[in-house]
């Protein structure tokens, strides 16, 4: 079974939010509030899209303090950067 327009809508939600774009997120909120989403509805995807995004944001936060220990530095991966 195929998403609904509405549900299509509150994922856009998240995606806007992963992805960073604001316009999107603007948007995505005002289509989700004219196909009957409610406030609590919408803060909940906010929510769980924020968590979402949190998970890597943290990791990328403890590796930089990783390599910033002068005791455990890692040398750098063969072939570089993104390779």
């Amino acid at each position: 079974m195929a998403l609904s327009e509405k549900e299509k809508e509150m994922v856009a939600i998240g995606a806007s939010i992963g992805g960073n774009c604001i316009p999107c997120l603007q948007y995505h909120y005002k289509k989700c509030k004219e196909l009957g989403y409610n406030e609590e509805e919408m803060r909940e995807a906010i929510d769980m899209a924020k968590m979402v995004k949190e998970v890597p944001n943290k990791k990328i936060y403890e590796t930089a303090d990783k390599l910033n220990s002068v005791d455990s530095a890692p040398s750098a991966p063969p072939g570089g950067c993104c390779s």
